[in-house]
């Protein structure tokens, strides 16, 4: 191979092994943000579990949102950038409940969409 072939062999190479390189970091990304919309999603599912189930009892209430909130910022410790930032966020509203706070249970409640849209919207 001449050096000019040879120097067009190498850059094509180099910019293969980049694309490459940037794609499969471009695929982890989104199945690191599919894992943590679901970890979320299933957060929120058992946190809405013990509440329908619990609502009237204040203090399973509470427990039932500072283990999500728990949980939630060990999920978000696990990210970084934006999907860290939404992740804590939600962690932020599950700690916002105290105890059988009907009003709070009810606004959080109609927040946790956007806050999964958050999650979802950072990971995009």
């Amino acid at each position: 191979m001449t050096p000019p072939r040879r120097r067009l062999a190498v850059a094509g190479a180099t910019l293969t092994l980049a694309v490459l390189t940037t794609a499969c970091g471009a695929l982890g990304q989104a199945v690191d943000c599919n894992t943590a919309a679901n970890d979320a999603a299933k957060i929120a599912t058992e946190w809405s579990s013990t509440v329908t189930k619990d609502a009237a009892n204040g203090d399973a209430v509470e427990a039932a949102s500072k283990t999500a909130e728990t949980k939630t910022k060990e999920l978000a410790g696990k990210y970084d950038g934006e999907v860290a930032a939404a992740l804590n966020d939600l962690a932020d509203g599950f700690g916002s409940i105290k105890g059988g706070d009907l009003s709070s249970i009810t606004e959080f409640s109609g927040k946790v969409n956007g806050f999964t849209s958050k999650i979802t919207a950072a990971c995009s």
